[in-house]
């Protein structure tokens, strides 16, 4: 007899759907924003809500979610605080809640009672979802979250403060106005600044705004001497001569925003704004110019070279505006006009190997400090002078 061909099939996998809860809550209005304010039991936060942890998705590198990886020893400090047992606290949690919500106001003479203009009381219902899906996301509470979802005492009540959106850029924009007044990393701020909207931000987070976004390009454009080499906080380059975003990023905005800046001109590009395309044109030629002036101490990693370290991209940087300011920016090929300008200082500059001769050091003497950075460049804008007057 012939073995059976039949195959036995696999039952399919049924995902279960996540109870709908009904709430207590208050609702009102911040500007166009619904907003609500409710109690849950700390172990239900994460039921109904998720982390929108920072990374980047397919070829194009597209930045998603906003926040930090979850500070393993401060999960377990506040654990521990909960384990204890019953005792304050008192910090609410942030979410962003999807427009699926429905909320009943509560009806009868009670409600004319209510002490707060524009405070409605009633019942807030959040729909049940499939295994996996969440219905929210946490833009502040991230570590208690976690902490309270694996407490024996998980079901203290804690105060949840909830706004309705469906925008990633809006929960972006929350993220980073919740935290900046807490030890958030500015290179993790600097990399969500690109994908909010600069007009809802305070004006000291704004100015790295187009700066960020320049690093980005420079990162992802094939034709750009820094392509695949910015070390993000999303992003971990897999070579090891590597350059900082932060060193990037403060020397873009230096240009843009620096009196004598060489990018100063495109800032402000009658009502369209900055004109991002030709200052990433100029960033580009003229740091290619470097790579090519430069080329062994280009591809060193920071420890080996000191032009890859955030000293040498400093002093470049200002370098930059010294050599625009003389040659102007209406080039076919500015790449070209740039590197005769440096090669004009090429014989003064001491990245990777030998002396400083103009200073008397070595050339790993060399720090990212404003009294080393100053001096190289005092040296290296007086020998452009000497020579340009040649």
């Amino acid at each position: 007899m012939e073995p059976s061909t039949k195959r036995t099939l696999k039952p399919a996998v049924t995902k279960t759907r996540s109870a709908s809860m009904t709430l207590n809550a208050l609702r009102f209005r911040q500007g166009e924003a619904t907003v609500y304010s409710f109690v849950l039991p700390g172990d239900k936060i994460s039921q109904i809500a998720d982390m929108s942890r920072v990374k980047r998705e397919g070829r194009s590198n597209t930045l998603v979610g906003f926040q930090r990886s979850e500070i393993q020893t401060h999960v377990r400090q506040i654990g521990e605080y909960l384990d204890k047992g019953p005792g304050l606290f008192p910090n609410a949690v942030i979410l962003a809640i999807t427009p699926s919500v429905t909320f009943q106001a509560k009806r009868g003479p009670k409600v004319d009672r209510v002490s707060v203009e524009g405070v409605e009381a009633g019942r807030l219902t959040i729909p049940g979802r499939p295994d996996g899906e969440k219905v929210a996301w946490i833009v502040d509470g991230q570590q208690r979250s976690l902490a309270l979802s694996k407490s024996k005492n998980g079901g203290l009540l804690v105060p949840v403060v909830a706004f309705e959106s469906q925008s990633i850029e809006t929960h972006r924009e929350q993220f980073i106005l919740v935290n900046r007044a807490r030890p958030l990393k500015q290179r993790l701020i600097d990399e969500l600044l690109p994908a909010t909207d600069d007009t809802l931000l305070p004006r000291d987070l704004a100015a790295n705004r187009v700066p960020s976004e320049l690093c980005n390009l420079l990162n992802s454009k094939p034709q750009s001497p820094f392509y695949k080499r910015i070390a993000r906080t999303s992003l971990k380059p897999e070579r090891p001569d590597v350059f900082i975003d932060s060193a990037i990023v403060r020397m873009i905005r230096d240009r843009v925003n620096g009196t004598s800046g060489a990018l100063l001109h495109l800032k402000a590009s009658g009502e369209r704004g900055p004109d991002l395309a030709e200052m990433y044109r100029l960033l580009s030629a003229y740091w290619s110019a470097v790579a090519e002036t430069f080329p062994q101490a280009w591809n060193l990693p920071p420890d080996k070279s000191r032009l890859t370290s955030a000293v040498g991209i400093t002093v470049m940087g200002v370098m930059m505006d010294r050599i625009c300011a003389r040659v102007g920016f209406s080039h076919k090929n500015p790449q070209a006009i740039y590197t005769t300008e440096l090669k004009k200082i090429a014989g003064e500059c001491a990245w990777h190997s030998g002396s400083w001769q103009g200073l008397g050091m070595p050339w790993n003497a060399l720090e990212m400090t404003s009294k080393s950075s100053t001096r190289v460049i005092q040296l290296l804008s007086a020998a452009y002078v000497r020579a340009s007057a040649l």
